[in-house]
């Protein structure tokens, strides 16, 4: 039995693996870790693996006090991917971003694979049907785009994610609200739009903590997996196990 955990910008995510089931999911704040971990190894006594993809601070040591009742593996760019990795500066490529590669390379093998993932930031990762990782972008996810509007601005309020009620916005609440949840939308489309017509034979899976939000607003047809970072660890892990 294995515990995934992906400490993101903001929050933590854990699952708990018996192969490739999905057992249970789990989020909590980085301030509560260990004590989020100890209720998990509690209610699943038969975990053995510990895995952890980060890209935030949270130091290793966090994570030592349990050395002694698990195997604790921390994804590095030096661990076995099923992909050849394309990208200029591989060494700066995010771990996050290389797991969910990877999770596409093994779930969809022999397709052109797009992964969105729409977090804090809004990444892109693209994959060929040869599983050579070619690269992406990154861009500002909704809550951050709420965020620069208020804080670059002297008027401009703060506001939480929120549905348009019109396109056209007949006020400076619903002009913000467009602005930005259609704004994200039509870049998410419009990135699928180019790569589609460059590349046949595609798959595009969209991500992250924003999924539910999105999904429905995109005119594309989208393999939608608000945990498919937690399932690609644990694919990932599998196959380093496999590969060393």
């Amino acid at each position: 039995m294995i515990l995934a955990i992906d400490i993101g910008n903001t929050r933590i995510k854990a699952a708990v693996f018996q192969g490739d089931m999905l057992l249970g999911v789990f989020v909590f704040l980085k301030i509560d870790l260990q004590k989020n971990i100890q209720n998990i190894l509690e209610n699943y006594e038969k975990i053995k693996n510990l895995v952890v993809s980060s890209v935030s601070d949270v130091e290793k040591q966090s994570f030592l006090v349990f050395d002694k009742a698990l195997n604790i593996h921390f994804v590095t760019h030096k661990d076995p991917f099923p992909f050849q990795n394309d990208y200029e500066t591989p060494k700066t490529l995010g771990i996050d971003r290389m797991v969910l590669a990877s999770g596409a390379t093994l779930r969809f093998p022999n397709q052109n694979r797009l992964v969105i993932d729409a977090g804090t930031c809004v990444t892109y990762d693209f994959v060929d049907k040869d599983d050579n990782y070619r690269g992406g972008a990154i861009s500002p996810g909704l809550q951050l785009r709420y965020k620069s509007l208020h804080d670059y601005t002297a008027k401009l309020p703060l506001l939480s994610i929120e549905n348009p009620e019109n396109f056209i916005g007949k006020s400076t609440l619903d002009s913000i609200h467009s602005g930005v949840v259609n704004g994200l939308a039509f870049e998410i489309d419009g990135f699928i739009n180019e790569y589609k017509d460059k590349h046949s034979n595609f798959i595009i899976i969209l991500t992250g903590g924003d999924t539910e939000f999105l999904a429905n607003r995109l005119k594309n047809t989208i393999f939608a997996n608000s945990n498919f970072l937690l399932e690609s660890l644990n694919q990932t892990f599998q196959y380093k196990i496999k590969n060393d």
